[in-house]
């Protein structure tokens, strides 16, 4: 079996890849600047970052197939990071309150040959119109920690999502479907539970 590499720090992409039977050999984030460059639009934006945390981490395992990816929140043009604190959270779900956002995936895949494969998925979101008292409420839970947007749909925020159309997973953190084909298509073996 060949080494697999996750270079992405967020339990939630390791647990999704346990799902579907995939468990990395290593676990080896990479630390880049995922600040937005100037005028960057979202899906530019997640594409670069996903792609230079794959680059940064293949040095250091230069024989093995690496894993990266990258998700932003995005309402019209304007990329919604991780809120640094309780105010910032409330100021991303306000934003979102009532209205349909995008969330932006990309999963990068480098094969022991040095050959980098992506892959782009855009799910929509859709809000309810949130109340002050329900804002309060989600906020107290600190599900908001450490989540671009602000909102863990696989948490609390489930009863705040209206309407959603494309990857769920995606929008938990790494599109599955497309993880799997990409890794399949560089050589990676993937074998699913029935086999």
């Amino acid at each position: 079996m060949p080494t697999l590499v996750l270079a992405s720090a967020s339990p939630r992409r390791l647990d999704l890849l346990r799902q579907i039977g995939i468990v990395p050999d290593h676990v080896d984030p990479a630390e880049i600047d995922e600040a937005p460059l100037p005028r960057e639009l979202p899906a530019a934006h997640v594409m670069r970052l996903a792609r230079a945390k794959a680059e940064a981490a293949r040095p250091r395992h230069p024989d093995a197939f690496i894993l990266a990816a990258d998700t932003v929140v995005a309402c019209g043009r304007r990329i919604l990071g991780k809120p640094e604190d309780a105010a910032a959270a409330r100021a991303c779900l306000t934003l979102l309150s009532g209205r349909r956002h995008r969330v932006y995936g990309v999963v990068a895949v480098i094969d022991p040959r040095g050959r980098i494969a992506t892959r782009r998925v855009v799910s929509q979101v859709a809000f309810k119109r949130l109340s002050d008292r329900e804002l309060a409420a989600y906020l107290s839970t600190g599900e908001w920690r450490d989540k671009a947007g602000g909102y863990a749909i696989q948490g609390h925020a489930a009863t705040l999502v209206s309407w959603m159309q494309g990857s769920y997973s995606n929008v938990v953190g790494l599109p599955l479907f497309e993880t799997a084909q990409l890794l399949a298509g560089l050589g990676y073996p993937i074998c699913p539970a029935s086999c």
